[in-house]
């Protein structure tokens, strides 16, 4: 019997662990056992794509000795372990098979996605966008994230370029999912810059992203992993969400846990997020037949 307690407890984003992934910790069975403690009624594993090229590895990787190689082994055996798992949840919790791309090499991550997708037989994919003229802005160097901001001239700029790398992603790789939709919200933020990813300019550059989306029938992820790096509201922030429920953009959830006591936070505060900025249901995916099909759940009942 499935240990869901509302059809709309549902997360496409997460699963992340420490098995498969550097900046993760436990195990992914212990992570699947979590989701169903929280009262999941589909949670979606979405682990890390390979990055093929040693200029991508994080400082740990490096660290430890970690090589593309390793990368590539370590999702081939994420592949094989969520296969097992979503077949041994089965009947408790409906597991997805997914995995969240990168935006690197600019020149062939879209080839390396469907590459990966088809390989391993995976259902879903979150499309997120953690690189930038393959500078990452998730933190890993704040030196080249500084000559990014020099070079462009203005964090507003690196903010309509985020927008425009999420719409032509979207474009080249139909996400069925997409992830933490304004990250660069988190680095405006921890540089006293928030303002400059509001204007009017990103404001244009969001609706784009958001008609980029639309077209592809893609999932806009309400992430929580903002409230516990210190945000004040869940990504995307709720000017996006208002916007995007006008425009018709369908809405899901995910928790992004890295850890088995991340898995299920702030679930409660990303249905209220959508709630109160007009969004009623999610959309999300179930298993049927052995195949994944579409289908949503009021957040309201």
């Amino acid at each position: 019997m499935s240990c869901a307690t509302a059809l709309w407890r549902i997360s496409l984003h997460g699963g992340h662990s420490g098995e498969f992934c550097e900046h993760a910790e436990g195990s992914l069975h212990d992570i699947l056992e979590a989701a169903c403690q929280a009262g999941y009624y589909v949670f979606g594993v979405a682990e890390h794509m390979p990055r093929v090229e040693p200029q991508f590895l994080y400082p740990n990787e490096r660290e430890w000795g970690w090589t593309v190689e390793t990368l590539e082994q370590n999702f081939e055996r994420y592949a094989h372990t969520i296969t097992q798992l979503a077949a041994e949840f089965e009947g408790r919790l409906t597991v997805l098979r997914g995995f969240e791309i990168e935006v690197v090499p600019r020149d062939r991550y879209a080839q390396l996605v469907r590459y990966y997708r088809e390989k391993y037989k995976f259902e879903y994919i979150v499309g997120s966008v953690h690189y930038l003229h393959d500078t990452s802005i998730d933190g890993y160097s704040e030196r080249e994230f500084g000559e990014l901001l020099k070079g462009l001239g203005s964090m507003e700029a690196v903010a309509v370029l985020y927008y425009q790398t999420v719409a032509e992603m979207a474009q080249a790789v139909r996400p069925e999912v997409i992830g933490h939709l304004d990250l660069i919200r988190l680095k405006a933020t921890r540089l006293g810059m928030a303002d400059q990813v509001a204007t009017p300019r990103v404001r244009q550059a969001v609706e784009q992203a958001l008609e980029a989306i639309r077209a592809v029938d893609a999932r806009v992820e309400v992430n929580t992993s903002a409230l516990r790096k210190g945000l004040d509201q869940p990504y995307p922030a709720d000017w996006i969400v208002r916007l995007g429920a006008r425009m018709g953009i369908k809405f899901c959830i995910g928790d992004d846990s890295h850890r088995p006591a991340q898995v299920g936070f702030g679930l409660e505060a990303a249905r209220e997020h959508l709630l109160r900025n007009g969004v009623r249901e999610v959309h999300f995916f179930t298993r049927e037949a052995g195949a994944i099909v579409p289908t949503s759940a009021r957040l309201d009942e």
